[in-house]
C-alpha cells in the first residue's frame, strides 16, 4: 500500500469528507477537484449560485457529490448547507478548502494526522502571512480578526481567517448559526470555542495570484462592515454572558454556574438600576489607570455604594490581557483630544502593553479616566436595557 492509498484509507476510516464551496471559480475548480481526488473520493462541491461553467465542471467528476442552488447567497450559507448534507451522509469530519487555488491538497494529510491525536478539535490551516505576495487587505484582516478572536474567547489562534479547516461535525450540528457570508468563519470559531471545543492549527501552504489575475469575491467595504458588526455583537455577548459564565463555573462548577449567574443578574432583592450600576462601576474601575489595583478599586466602590459585588468583579475584567492594547490605544486617542497641540499619535497594534504608557503619561491618564467614565456609563445603560428586555421576554413566555 503506497502513501496515497494509506491516506485514502484514513479518510474512509475516520469518515472524513472534503467540502469545496465555490462561486464563479470555473478557472481553478477542476484543478482543485483533481488534486483533492488524489487523497480521497469523498468530495462535496457546493455551487453557490455560480453563473459560469461551475455546474458542468463539477458534474464532469463522477465521484463529486454536488450541492447546487441558483442564487448566490454567500460562503457561510454554502458551508452550512454542506455541513448539514455531510452529517446526513454519515460523515464525522469535514475539511473545507477554497476553490480559488490559494490552498493545496498536499496539506490534507496534516489535518488527518492532527485529528488522530485531537479528535474533538477544530483544526485551522495556518498560512504564512509574511510572504511578499500577500495582499495588504488580507494581512490587515488577518491581524484584526485574530485580535478580536482573542478578546472574545481568550484563545490564541494564528489564522482565524483561513478557509482551510477541519470541523468535527457531530460537535457542531446542534449549534444554530446566524451568518451566511464570509463572517460565518468567524462566528463558527467563536461559538465553538464558547461551547468548549478545542481550536488548534496546522501550518499550510498558501498561494496568491498576482493582483492582475487574482479572482476574489471579497468586497472590502460590505464584507468588512459585516465582520465588524458581528464582532461587536460577539464582544457584547462575551462580556455580558460568556466571561461571567466562566467566572461562575470557576467558583461553583459547570452544573451550578448558570444558576449562580442568573441569581446575581435576576436577584429580586436588587433593582435593575443597582445591577446596571454595578456593571458600570466594574467597567469604570477596570479601565482606570491604576493597573494592578483596578479590582480593589471596584470592590471598594462596591462596598461604599452597596452594589452587587459579583457583578462588579465580573465587569472589572474588561482589563484582561486581550483588551489591554485596545484600552491603551483608545485612552491615548481620547487623551489626544484633551491635550490639544500636545497630542501624540499612536498606531494601534496588538503588541501595545502597559509598558507603552511610559512616554506621554499625561495624555494616557487624561484619556484613560475619560474612557473609564464613558465606558462605565455606556455599560450601565446597556445592562439596564438588556435586563428590561430579558424580563419582558421571560414574562411573555408565560
Amino acid at each position: 500500500m503506497n502513501h496515497l492509498e494509506t491516506i485514502a484509507k484514513n479518510f474512509d476510516g475516520l469518515n472524513v469528507c472534503v467540502i469545496i464551496p465555490t462561486y464563479n471559480n470555473a478557472g481553478t475548480l477542476a484543478h482543485i477537484i483533481t488534486d483533492v481526488a488524489k487523497y480521497t473520493e469523498h468530495i462535496i462541491v457546493v455551487n453557490d449560485g455560480s453563473t459560469d461553467d461551475t455546474t458542468q465542471i463539477a458534474q464532469g467528476f463522477p465521484l463529486v457529490q454536488l450541492i447546487s442552488y441558483p442564487v448566490n447567497v454567500g460562503k457561510g450559507w454554502a458551508l452550512r448547507k454542506a455541513f448539514k448534507y455531510a452529517v446526513s451522509r454519515g460523515y464525522d469530519y469535514a475539511i473545507t478548502i477554497d476553490s480559488d487555488g490559494q490552498h493545496f491538497a498536499k496539506d490534507l494529510p496534516a489535518f488527518i494526522e492532527k485529528i488522530e491525536n485531537m479528535p474533538n478539535a477544530i483544526i485551522v490551516g495556518s498560512r504564512n502571512m509574511d510572504q511578499d505576495n500577500i495582499p495588504g487587505k488580507s494581512s490587515f484582516g488577518h491581524k484584526f480578526s485574530n485580535f478580536w478572536f482573542k478578546v472574545e474567547t481568550g484563545i490564541n489562534c494564528p489564522d482565524t481567517q483561513s478557509g482551510f479547516r477541519l470541523y468535527p461535525l457531530q460537535l457542531l450540528k446542534n449549534i444554530k448559526f446566524i451568518t451566511r457570508k464570509y463572517e460565518f468563519e468567524i462566528e463558527i470559531l467563536v461559538r465553538a470555542a464558547w461551547k468548549g471545543i478545542t481550536i488548534d492549527a496546522v501550518p499550510v501552504t498558501v498561494h496568491y495570484e498576482p493582483k492582475e489575475t487574482r479572482v476574489s469575491h471579497f468586497r472590502p467595504l460590505q464584507d468588512f462592515s459585516r465582520v465588524s458588526i458581528l464582532n461587536t455583537f460577539l464582544v457584547i455577548i462575551a462580556f455580558a454572558y460568556i466571561k461571567p459564565r466562566d467566572f461562575f463555573r470557576s467558583l461553583f462548577g459547570k452544573k451550578k454556574s448558570r444558576r449562580a449567574l442568573f441569581e446575581q443578574l435576576l436577584n429580586l432583592g436588587q433593582s435593575d438600576q443597582l445591577k446596571a450600576a454595578s456593571v458600570g462601576i466594574g467597567v469604570f474601575a477596570g479601565i482606570l489607570p491604576i493597573w494592578g489595583f483596578q479590582l480593589f478599586a471596584g470592590l471598594f466602590l462596591a462596598v461604599i455604594f452597596r452594589l452587587n459585588k459579583a457583578l462588579v468583579i465580573i465587569a472589572s475584567n474588561i482589563s484582561i490581557p486581550p483588551m489591554i492594547p485596545l484600552v491603551i490605544f483608545l485612552s491615548y486617542k481620547i487623551g489626544g483630544f484633551l491635550m490639544g497641540d500636545k497630542n501624540t499619535e499612536m498606531a494601534f497594534t496588538i503588541h501595545l502593553s502597559i509598558q507603552s504608557i511610559g512616554q506621554h503619561l499625561e495624555q494616557y491618564i487624561y484619556g484613560s479616566i475619560t474612557l473609564a467614565v464613558i465606558a462605565g456609563l455606556l455599560a450601565t445603560l446597556l445592562t439596564f436595557i438588556l435586563l428590561k428586555l430579558f424580563k419582558r421576554k421571560t414574562a411573555s413566555a408565560f
